[in-house]
């Protein structure tokens, strides 16, 4: 968790690199790998993600351990932010007809940029936010406390009735009110 409360995002600036000259074997090789890589993405299958044409706003949740919310819907567009925590949830706010393969998406700090579908997975998460959380054995706050759970920490959501969502984080099971939870709680 960062200092300013954002979870595991580090705010990409332009820094330039020095490129080194490649020579001729070099670029064949490049270009070989190109090519191969290229015939391997027209055969493989698109992302679920991908596929589907649902209604937006809709949940999506990290899939990698890193990945990059960019300006634009395309790898051509500078990175603005990167991410580090897997299962992180996000909300889909945007899908372009001409970029099928992206989707503009919002944080949890309602920061707004684009991410690859093959970064997302589309299962049910949230994310604590504001204060320190209990996840209590039942769907009530009378029933056994089972921990407290910190700002920032993510799991999936197995389904959300009358204020409480029954979550799963690292294998603890329970129940979170719903008031301290973004993600996918509707």
């Amino acid at each position: 968790m960062r200092t300013d409360g954002s979870p595991q995002a580090f705010r990409l600036g332009a820094c330039a690199r020095p490129r080194a000259r490649a020579g001729r074997k070099t670029v064949r090789r490049l270009g070989a790998l190109a090519l191969g890589v290229g015939l391997v993405t027209i055969a493989a299958p698109m992302p679920a993600a991908a596929q589907t044409k649902r209604a937006v706003p809709y949940w999506v949740a990290l899939r990698s351990d890193e990945a990059k919310l960019r300006v634009g819907p395309s790898q051509d567009f500078p990175a603005r932010w990167l991410y580090r925590l897997p299962g992180l949830p996000l909300r889909v706010v945007q899908v372009d007809d001409l970029y099928p393969q992206w989707r503009k998406v919002e944080d949890p700090d309602g920061v707004q940029g684009w991410m690859h579908v093959a970064m997302l997975r589309e299962s049910p998460a949230a994310i604590v936010k504001g204060n320190m959380a209990e996840m209590r054995e039942g769907p009530s706050a009378g029933a056994r406390l089972l921990y407290r759970v910190q700002p920032g920490v993510v799991g999936r959501v197995n389904g959300c009735k009358d204020g409480w969502c029954a979550m799963d984080i690292r294998g603890q099971r329970g129940f979170v009110p719903v008031e301290s939870l973004w993600g996918a709680i509707n």
